[in-house]
């Protein structure tokens, strides 16, 4: 299976369980795995036939920007369905994580993994 990647996106979003936490921005950090097959455009060399990961990495953060999420859990999923749905991605991995969220850790978050992991062998 190939994969189009984006690392790292940093995005300052409405998220968190708390008050205080609905009241002002916090940094999130968002990877994402995408299984595409990369023949075609490896063949054609044309830009239409990618997952373009521009595009995608726009729409996440449109979508996090657009909305309060109390939970990592469901804009995980929230970010997995868009882009199945919107981009026709067949597998997606997708990492949510809320840096300086608990005291002595880097990050927190969750990493989730929807569609067939194996879809390419069955094309």
């Amino acid at each position: 299976m190939d994969i189009v990647y984006v690392r790292d996106l940093k995005i300052d979003a409405h998220i968190g369980i708390y008050e205080w936490e609905k009241r002002i921005l916090q940094k999130i950090r968002i990877d994402l795995e995408m299984g595409w097959d990369n023949r075609i455009p490896a063949a054609s060399d044309n830009i239409k036939d990618t997952l373009n990961y521009k595009t995608a990495a726009k729409r996440v953060v449109q979508l996090v920007e657009d909305s309060h999420y109390d939970l990592v859990e469901r804009l995980a999923e929230a970010i997995a369905d868009t882009l199945m749905r919107e981009f026709s991605i067949p597998w997606i991995q997708v990492t949510v994580g809320k840096p300086g969220a608990v005291r002595g850790s880097s990050e927190v978050g969750v990493k989730i993994e929807r569609g067939d992991r194996q879809w390419q062998m069955s094309t």
